[in-house]
């Protein structure tokens, strides 16, 4: 698990508990516009699928996987900084 660094907090955090692949992937498509270049997107996942996921989709579109960490109730947070 790599964890960000502390102070870092996302611009924008995507509750995906629940969601089953590939939705948690499908929703951080869909919403990371929503934030400036450079900022970062949270995706909250108990989808075991989004630890492969979401990296994944980072490379085939470009833009840079910063870590995982956890959210405030212990579910895994994966953490996406928009490159373009």
């Amino acid at each position: 698990m790599t964890h960000p660094t502390p102070g870092d907090d996302p611009a924008l955090e995507l509750d995906c508990r629940g969601m089953r692949c590939p939705l948690p992937v499908i929703e951080l498509a869909r919403r990371i516009a929503d934030v400036e270049v450079g900022q970062q997107v949270a995706v909250v996942s108990t989808d075991v699928a989004s630890r492969t996921d979401v990296p994944a989709w980072c490379r085939m579109r470009g833009h840079t996987y910063v870590g995982e960490d956890v959210a405030e109730d212990g579910v895994p947070r994966f953490r996406v900084s928009r490159a373009r």
